[in-house]
């Protein structure tokens, strides 16, 4: 039996309107599909469509740094989880390169701080690591490890503070009268007041009498000598995390080698990756790790008083003692290249600092 003329043309405006729902349905679903394509997709920073948009690091390193910082293993991951690296070009003006999510620098000089500076105060939106000013304080070794000192650290899981020290600015025969009256006990080790980063700035001497103190050259630091087993630890920190590795460092002096040495003794750069005690046989007491919670505290303090989040400790453990450290030095920006897990954790601390604008991705 026929379908009468009304009833086809109710069916065939039936089956329009449903095709229209379903157009409609459709062309929602795309346009949300889309927005959420846009979210994701922006035009790159070589200016080709529908790139994966990047979260920019920007960075204006020295060449040597470049060269240990940024490994290629380090580069691979970073583009697995969405970053990229851009060299910072110091002929232009840095206002005019860009736009940058972070900017990664450790560059000295005023000309440079005050370029940073400009910077940061006219591109607040940008995550600069770290302020200038904050970086300079760690360059002096007057002040570097006061912040330390103020904390005077103490808890169920140990005490950390400083050794005593003498700073010296000039005239190297008023040495010995200023360690009298400073009652400092020898050998003391000597080390430059400037700490830039440049292999000067790490070389030390270890004094072991009066006599000697009239070699050394000023500006310098004089810090009294602590028995430590002969090993350091080097104690990373990048935002949060925390990764310690054993050095070796200088020996330990008795009294007995004290009271037969004598003179000014250049001592090559301690606590180097080439130096690693990690996988030495060494007495438990010696190698033992500083406690976990004691190192964050300190971090995290540190991290506060100091206004930085790229830095590191040179970390000693008085000797026949099983709780005693001592800061002995701080730097800026170390060589993080040498740190084992690195590119992890540096990748995840940059996407750290912008969450919600960057989704991670598995490697």
């Amino acid at each position: 039996m026929g379908l009468k003329e009304e009833e086809i043309v109710a069916c065939r405006n039936d089956d329009e309107r449903k095709e229209d729902e379903e157009l409609g349905l459709a062309m929602a679903q795309a346009q949300q599909q889309q927005q959420k394509q846009l979210q994701w997709f922006a035009v790159g920073v070589t200016g080709s469509p529908l790139q994966p948009r990047k979260l920019v690091v920007g960075y204006a390193l020295t060449s040597k740094k470049t060269k240990s910082f940024l490994q290629p293993k380090l580069e691979g991951l970073a583009r697995n989880k969405g970053i990229l690296f851009v060299a910072i070009d110091q002929s232009k003006p840095l206002s005019d390169q860009g736009p940058f999510d972070i900017v990664l620098h450790k560059l000295s000089g005023k000309e440079w701080r005050r370029i940073i500076e400009d910077y940061r105060q006219t591109h607040p939106e940008v995550t600069v690591l770290d302020p200038p000013d904050a970086i300079q304080h760690l360059r002096n070794r007057q002040f570097m490890l006061q912040a330390v000192a103020d904390l005077n650290l103490s808890d169920s899981y140990g005490k950390v503070g400083v050794p005593r020290q003498l700073v010296i600015k000039r005239d190297a025969s008023s040495i010995p009268d200023a360690v009298t009256k400073a009652g400092l006990t020898l050998p003391l080790v000597a080390k430059p007041l400037v700490a830039d980063g440049s292999a000067k700035s790490h070389e030390l001497s270890l004094a072991y009498d009066q006599n000697s103190l009239l070699k050394l050259e000023p500006p310098l630091v004089l810090q009294e000598f602590v028995n430590h087993g002969g090993v350091l630890f080097k104690v990373y920190i990048v935002g949060e995390a925390i990764k310690v590795v054993r050095r070796f460092s200088l020996p330990d002096v008795s009294k007995r080698e004290l009271s037969k040495n004598a003179g000014v003794y250049r001592v090559p750069r301690v606590s180097c990756a080439a130096a690693s005690a990690d996988d030495a046989d060494l007495d438990p007491g010696i190698a033992e790790l500083p406690p976990l919670p004691l190192l964050e505290k300190l971090a995290k303090e540190l991290r506060r008083q100091l206004g930085l989040r790229l830095f590191n400790l040179d970390i000693i453990r008085e000797h026949g003692s099983c709780n005693h450290f001592y800061v002995i030095d701080i730097n800026y920006f170390p060589g993080y290249g040498k740190m084992p897990e690195y590119e992890h954790i540096f990748t995840d601390f940059l996407l750290s600092l912008v969450p919600g604008k960057y989704k991670k991705r598995s490697c």
